[in-house]
């Protein structure tokens, strides 16, 4: 299991590392900053596991998922319960308070031990990739949303969807037509529902659909800036550590 801690307080950081020894769990590294973790995660492999405290010295540890995908599963540790319902909507395990109890502690890793899934390791050639993307599994993708418009439902087909965003808590699909609506869903669930061929999730925010694209240019920081035919409400950026997965999904 590869572990780390992002902790301001670096007796904390070193209880936790002590604490977590004992059930058998090393941590490779300890963070200790917001500027600090999203410089790590820019440039190293995202953890199994991670032990994040909330306060940070610089800032509220939420905004390095603002900046980064993170992929990791989460524990929080924090001397504050009001952050509790913001942080379960991250990929959280559990949510620690300080002073963090041993016993706590422990049902934390197994709740993740329990959750991780088996890794495995699967080869495939260029042609077997190839053949997923022009032939995937055959199943059914959503052809139409509902949205409530007043007392009304209004049917909008997928085809008329040029993207999907998430914005103050909100998932909301935006049409050709330039009109945005309020989705009962999150971009999580809407992974699973979105034809692949078709839309694609470009950051943390934002799937686009692959025909609402008028132009591409290049961003700070490696990264793409996605114009679209109608949307133009904030900047649409594709992730740095997106990019490359972007552009062969273009293809």
């Amino acid at each position: 299991m590869n572990v780390i801690i992002i902790e301001d307080e670096k007796p904390s950081a070193r209880r936790l590392q002590r604490m977590l020894k004992a059930l058998n769990v090393e941590t490779q590294i300890m963070l200790h900053s917001v500027e600090e973790s999203i410089q790590w995660f820019q440039s190293n492999a995202h953890p199994d596991l991670i032990f994040l405290d909330i306060q940070l010295s610089d800032g509220l540890s939420f905004e390095i998922f603002e900046s980064i995908e993170i992929k990791s599963a989460v524990i929080f540790t924090t001397a504050y319960d009001e952050y509790a319902l913001q942080a379960f909507k991250l990929n959280s395990i559990d949510y620690l308070l300080k002073p963090i109890d041993e016993e706590d502690l422990a049902i934390a890793v197994k709740k993740y031990e329990e959750r991780a899934p088996q890794k495995q390791v699967v080869t495939l050639d260029f042609d077997d990739i190839k053949k997923l993307l022009i032939n995937p599994i055959d199943r059914e993708y959503k052809k139409r949303f509902s949205v409530k418009v007043g007392q009304h439902l209004k049917l909008i087909n997928i085809d008329d969807i040029e993207c999907f965003y998430s914005e103050n808590k909100g998932t909301y699909l935006y049409t050709t037509e330039g009109r945005n609506y309020l989705l009962d869903t999150t971009l999580e669930h809407l992974e699973d529902e979105l034809e692949p061929q078709t839309f694609y999730r470009i950051n943390r925010k934002f799937f686009v659909n692959i025909h609402a694209i008028k132009d591409m240019v290049s961003y700070t920081n490696s990264r793409l800036q996605i114009k679209l035919k109608m949307y133009n409400e904030q900047d649409v950026i594709v992730a740095r550590e997106r990019v490359k997965d972007f552009k062969a999904w273009l293809e």
